[in-house]
């Protein structure tokens, strides 16, 4: 018999409030520009970005911050995620800069899976904040990253058969929401520049005053002349790491949360007992 999958933490209502809160803000962050009609006067403000960036990443704390106060992130809890969130942070730079070779997210899809969606959304966020600090990446795209990967891993953990579902099917699954994951987590981060690129690019850059449809038009050409090549790269190192190393992660991870037993309150022995 399977055993019932674990989860580091609980989402409660305050965290799933957050949650929801930082969702609709992000989602208007990276897709203003096809929100926005042509005539609103939000695209005067691209020089505000950076606000914008500094306001994101605050709701990211505060969507932390709610999730370990009401979920009861506890030391177990806290533990993993450091461990967790140390090594996707040392992988993100191996294969830097060649052809899209990222194995940080074929680690953070597994554990976001085994983890849970609260957890996963704490793991993405913060491996992607320390990992920026490692590489000297720290800049105002670090909180729409923190934001996109928070997803990126959050959606593993809502992926469907936790408790019952494993094998090759469970391998299937996550390899192939890892591959269509990678290709979503670059299209969004696009969406986090593209809009300022003012006229480097005249024939793919954003064009304040047109229709939605052609910047849309823009936008995809965008995608396919800056990003293609290294997302596919990203997608196809994350399936090959899934279906190769996944059964080993996958079982070292349920072990070790098993183990850890994170819904098992810590207790300390009086001295002399």
């Amino acid at each position: 018999m399977t055993p019932p999958a674990v989860r580091a933490v609980r989402l409660g209502p305050r965290s799933v409030a957050a949650l929801v809160l930082v969702g609709a803000v992000g989602v208007a962050a990276f897709g203003w520009p096809f929100l926005a009609p042509p005539d609103s006067q939000v695209s005067a403000h691209a020089e505000d970005a950076p606000w914008l960036f500094a306001g994101l990443l605050v709701l990211l704390v505060a969507v932390v911050a709610a999730t370990i106060s009401e979920s009861g992130l506890g030391p177990k809890a806290v533990a993993m995620l450091g461990v967790l969130a140390a090594t996707g942070a040392a992988l993100r730079p191996i294969g830097a800069g060649t052809a899209g070779i990222e194995p940080m997210f074929f680690l953070l899809v597994l554990s976001g899976r085994v983890l849970g969606p609260g957890f996963g959304f704490v793991l993405g966020s913060v491996t992607m904040f320390a990992s920026a600090l490692l590489t000297g990446g720290v800049g105002p795209w670090m909180p729409f990253q923190m934001l996109a990967m928070g997803w990126f891993t959050m959606g593993a953990g809502l992926l469907p058969g936790a408790a019952r579902l494993r094998g090759r099917a469970e391998l299937a699954m996550l390899a192939c929401y890892g591959f269509l994951a990678a290709f979503a987590y670059g299209t969004i981060m696009n969406l986090a520049g593209w809009p300022f690129m003012g006229t480097m690019a005249s024939n793919i850059s954003f064009d304040p005053h047109a229709a939605v449809p052609a910047n849309l038009a823009r936008f995809l050409a965008y995608c396919l002349a800056t990003s293609m090549g290294w997302d596919l790269g990203r997608a196809v190192c994350t399936v090959v790491l899934t279906l190769t190393l996944g059964p080993a992660v996958l079982r070292a991870l349920r072990r070790a949360t098993r183990r850890a037993a994170f819904e098992t309150p810590v207790t300390f022995d009086a001295p002399g007992t």
